[in-house]
C-alpha cells in the first residue's frame, strides 16, 4: 500500500477573530500547490483515495490536482496519528491513499511508520512524503519512496 502524505501549501496567518480552518493559502501557496499536484498527477494511479481535511487551505491544495476527493473532519488539525491511519486504512488499503493534512500530525505519522516511535519530524509546507507498506521474507515493511518539496521542481 502507498500512503502519501502533503502538507497543505503556503496559508495565510490567522487574523485576529478569524478562524484557523477558513485560512486561505497565500499567492505562493496556490503556486507551491500547483507545481505539487503536477508532480503528483505525473505518479499516482488513477485509483489513488484523496482524502482530504475540511480546512479551506489543505482543500484548496488537494483542488489543484483536479481530482476527485474526499473531505473528512476526522483529518482536521488536531486529528492524531491514529485517526490519519484509521482514514487511510494503513497498511491494508487495496488503493493508494494520498492524505492532505497539517502538522504536527503527518510528521509524528511519517516518524511512527519509518521509526515505530512518533517523533516531532517537520514536514515543510507544500512538500510530499510518500511512504509504501509492503511484505518482505514475511515481515511488514515500510519504504520512504520520496520526499519532494514544492521549491524543489
Amino acid at each position: 500500500m502507498d500512503l502519501i502524505l502533503w502538507r497543505h501549501a503556503e496559508a495565510e496567518l490567522l487574523r485576529e477573530g478569524g478562524k484557523d480552518l477558513e485560512r486561505c493559502l497565500t499567492r505562493k501557496g496556490e503556486r507551491q500547490a500547483a507545481r505539487m499536484a503536477e508532480w503528483l498527477n505525473r505518479r499516482l494511479a488513477a485509483s489513488t483515495r484523496v482524502l482530504v481535511s475540511p480546512a479551506q487551505r489543505t482543500r484548496a491544495t488537494a483542488a489543484a490536482l483536479g481530482r476527485e476527493l474526499r473531505i473528512l473532519p476526522s483529518l482536521a488539525p488536531d486529528a492524531s496519528v491514529a485517526d490519519l491511519l484509521a482514514a487511510a486504512r494503513w497498511p491494508a488499503s487495496s488503493e493508494p491513499v494520498l492524505i492532505v493534512g497539517h502538522q504536527p500530525t503527518l510528521g509524528l505519522l511519517a516518524a511512527q511508520l519509518l521509526t515505530g516511535s512518533p517523533q516531532p519530524w517537520s514536514v515543510k509546507k507544500g512538500a510530499v512524503w510518500w511512504l509504501r507498506a509492503r511484505q518482505r521474507e514475511g515481515q511488514q515493511e515500510v519504504v520512504l519512496q520520496a520526499v519532494q518539496g514544492p521549491d524543489f521542481l
